[in-house]
């Protein structure tokens, strides 16, 4: 005799989530990539100094998406409760390393709660753990916004891959493991894109020059994520790697029952195995 699987929906994002997350997604491609596309003559590259500042603002688009998702979806008590607890946990693992040598175990945590919870929960999920963090450790700023939607989109793309409800066991693990992988170099690539054009006062060939063109900024961007971030892209990626093939089937197992005891959303459904 076989007894039934419980399946639960994760959160869904509904319309006003939706159009609140495309909104803050294009204003962070604009703040994350305006540096490659702006004409050297336009005001925002004039105003180069200025931008972090201004683009601190993505803040409160953040807060907006976190606010709009939790009332919308028709989050419970319990929900909500699981949400605060992952984002406490990501944000105790952040110290541990300091990100010394890219060791940085929240990252492989969020890869398996966005995994479980889905694409909306998963980037309500990453940006309220990234502004806890930095809350932990005296880390706000004008670069918090940039961390909180990096690692909100960081986490929503492990609710979007392929699979949640067939692929289980040692395939499962290896996607997320990849997915992991080459997410975490992603990470790093776009932070630095943030904070690369304000380095200007250094004489350097890898600096953001205003008067170049697409390519030769480009090509600048790379030299600089080589020499002064690769190091920690591949540390953190090879823990997250690690930690997910190590820790990922019981931690997985233990997000899908805590899931099913929050109810998300929609009633319990009964499927036989």
């Amino acid at each position: 005799m076989t007894t039934p699987e419980v399946r639960t929906r994760a959160v869904r994002l509904g319309p006003r989530s939706l159009a609140a997350l495309c909104l803050v997604s294009a204003v962070g491609v604009a703040g994350f990539g305006w540096p490659l596309f702006a004409d050297p003559t336009s005001q925002v590259a004039a105003h180069a100094q200025d931008a972090p500042w201004l683009f601190a603002g993505l803040l409160v688009l953040l807060v907006a998406v976190v606010t709009a998702t939790i009332s919308e979806s028709g989050l419970g008590p319990k929900a909500v409760a699981m949400l605060g607890v992952l984002a406490a946990t990501g944000a105790a693992l952040r110290p541990i390393g300091a990100g010394t040598a890219g060791i940085e175990p929240m990252f492989f945590l969020m890869v398996l709660s966005g995994r479980v919870l889905g694409p909306g929960f998963g980037f309500v999920l990453g940006s309220v753990t990234m502004f806890s963090s930095a809350l932990l450790t005296g880390g706000v700023g004008p670069w918090l916004p940039f961390q909180m939607l990096a690692m909100g989109w960081f986490t929503m793309g492990a609710g979007l891959l392929p699979g949640p409800d067939q692929l289980r066991g040692r395939g499962e693990l290896a996607l997320l493991a990849a997915y992991g992988f080459c997410a975490a170099f992603a990470y790093g690539t776009v932070m630095n894109l943030a904070g690369w054009p304000f380095m200007g006062a250094l004489a350097s060939n890898v600096a953001f020059d205003p008067h170049a063109d697409v390519t030769a900024n480009l090509a600048r961007f790379l030299a600089y994520c080589v020499a002064t971030s690769l190091g920690w892209d591949l540390g953190r990626a090879v823990v997250t790697v690690v930690l997910t093939l190590a820790l990922g089937a019981p931690l997985l197992k233990a997000l899908r029952r805590a899931t099913r005891r929050a109810a998300f959303e929609t009633p319990v459904t009964f499927e036989p195995r």
